[in-house]
């Protein structure tokens, strides 16, 4: 597959979103703008979510720079195109601790509905899918980072088939997330600095009207613990949405920041949101099966990725309300 050094969004933006919209233009006399739909939470199939999850456990481990997390990436992509979803390889090159090392983003697209969709917002939903380095032959990491991607795979599926939707939706898989020391500019954070550098230098960043990050989110135990370093206004609709849900008592804003792969949007100046359950462990309060043996797959829970994806869909139901709009004028 060619790789060069313009980014998949960058290219999808301007080259294949803009050809499937030049196809699907037909002249009309009077035309009128698309009945968009809002997206059933309840269509989101939580079993299918954890099956996906399982599915790249199997490929473990998978820490950056390895032949697993390349594998995982080619799963994750054959996945999203299983589904319909357009999607690609970004491989990309970046300095790590003592060298450089290639990276694997999984970037997909579902375009808005209409023949302005190249003018309408984009809201993105990432995850990372590589492990923590240095643990071990058999470390699975199952909720960090299976649980989040396995979920992600589902949204993905559930917005292609949803249509049409008011807005552009971006899948990112992100590569590279997990620190191989201590997080720094060449040490972690690396699929989401590159995709956030992209955007802004193909000044594209002013059309991405949310970044929700998801990350931890299959714990039996779930009690999400947003950062506070996150966009004041996505965190109340998180909030808003988990309060429809009848789960808001599972959602809480965490004491401090962290740092996560939503911090190099915010960097850029785009709104972003990371939903995190960073209490995962063997007590309420204590995260001691976070980057241990015991990251494994009976951790998880069909009702706690459930949970989380329904949120997540009513929050893109909220965004996609904010959107209309603008893609009507």
């Amino acid at each position: 597959m060619k790789t060069d050094n313009i980014s998949l969004l960058h290219s999808f933006i301007l080259g294949t979103l803009a050809a499937g919209l030049l196809a699907g233009c037909r002249p009309v006399a009077a035309p009128k703008g698309p009945e968009f739909k809002l997206v059933a939470p309840g269509s989101l199939n939580a079993d299918h979510a954890l099956a996906e999850a399982r599915a790249l456990v199997a490929i473990s481990p998978r820490d950056a720079g390895t032949p697993g997390a390349r594998r995982a990436a080619g799963h994750l992509l054959g996945r999203l195109q299983a589904a319909g979803v357009q999607a690609s390889l970004d491989a990309f090159t970046d300095e790590i601790p003592g060298g450089k090392t290639t990276f694997w983003n999984v970037m997909g697209v579902i375009p808005a509905a209409g023949s302005r969709a190249d003018k309408a917002p984009w809201i993105f939903l990432g995850s990372h899918f590589d492990t923590k380095s240095d643990l071990g032959g058999g470390f699975e990491g199952a909720n960090d980072s299976a649980s989040s991607s396995g979920l992600l795979l589902e949204l993905a599926r559930v917005l292609q088939t949803a249509g049409p939707l008011s807005v552009n939706i971006g899948i990112a898989f992100f590569d590279g997330e997990e620190c191989r020391h201590s997080y720094t500019a060449r040490d972690g954070l690396h699929g989401s600095r590159h995709a956030s550098r992209a955007l802004y230098l193909n000044r594209r960043a002013n059309q991405v009207h949310a970044v929700i990050i998801l990350d931890m989110i299959g714990d039996r135990d779930l009690k999400v613990t947003i950062p506070r370093n996150s966009t004041s206004a996505l965190v109340t609709k998180a909030f808003r949405a988990a309060e429809a849900e009848k789960v808001r008592h599972k959602f809480s804003l965490m004491d401090g920041a962290l740092l996560d792969d939503h911090q190099p949007f915010l960097e850029a100046g785009i709104p972003a949101v990371d939903l995190i359950d960073f209490e995962y462990g063997s007590m309420p309060g204590r995260n001691d099966y976070w980057h241990t043996p015991q990251d494994n797959l009976d951790k998880l829970s069909a009702e706690s990725l459930g949970i989380v994806g329904r949120v997540v869909l009513r929050m893109v139901n909220d965004l996609m309300l904010e959107a209309r709009e603008h893609v009507s004028t």
